[in-house]
């Protein structure tokens, strides 16, 4: 995958989730979207930025105490069925993924086995070598 395909999709992945956080809670503060995101504030305000450029997303002023004003991100009837389309691109992505990790998983596996008779066994998100006939 080149450099240009790999950015676009990183620029997709973090626009699906920023649709997904706000159609959630649109009243997230852009500093609590950019934690929850990962990335600088900075980076969420480019994307939603962009976001709002292309019609997906709209601000909205609400009062959230007498002295300060915050903004409501909505999405746009447009932003829902992006959402819709960037779902479906992202979910094949990490099925496309999923595959190949589970592929060489098994690869890797196969090779351990043939080769010292060890087996890996995964025991949520650990794992331990497990010699033949120690006990489990």
């Amino acid at each position: 995958m080149d450099a240009m395909t790999r950015q676009k999709q990183l620029q997709e992945d973090t626009h699906f989730r920023v649709l997904s956080l706000l159609e959630q809670n649109p009243d997230m503060s852009q500093r609590d979207l950019a934690k929850a995101l990962g990335v600088s504030l900075g980076g969420l305000n480019y994307s939603l930025k962009a976001l709002m450029e292309r019609g997906m997303v709209k601000a909205q002023n609400f009062s959230k105490s007498e002295r300060k004003l915050a903004y409501a991100y909505v999405l746009t009837p447009q932003g829902l069925a992006e959402k819709t389309k960037l779902t479906a691109r992202f979910l094949k992505r990490k099925m496309e993924e999923y595959d190949a990790l589970k592929a060489e998983i098994d690869s890797l596996q196969h090779a351990l086995n043939g080769k010292r008779q060890t087996s890996l066994m995964f025991d949520n998100e650990h794992y331990q070598a497990q010699e033949p006939g120690a006990p489990k």
